[in-house]
């Protein structure tokens, strides 16, 4: 299982945590998601996961986001 840690900014309060964990969570093969506003971090785990995919998807819902 691969893990991805990505800077996320934009993220105010927890329904902004919310919303980036249900976003990366559609993303195929994601198994798990841990977002944290204190740190603005996401990091991410699962199979076969494509970097630009969860960028876009955090980027989707109004976020910016890059890879660690």
């Amino acid at each position: 299982m691969a893990q991805i840690e990505l800077s996320v900014q934009g993220m105010t309060c927890k329904h902004c945590v919310a919303a980036v964990e249900k976003a990366l969570r559609e993303v195929p093969g994601v198994q798990a998601v841990a977002v944290h506003l204190d740190s603005n971090n996401a990091t991410v785990e699962g199979d076969s996961l494509d970097v630009e995919a969860l960028v876009q998807a955090i980027e989707s819902e109004g976020y910016t986001a890059q890879a660690r």
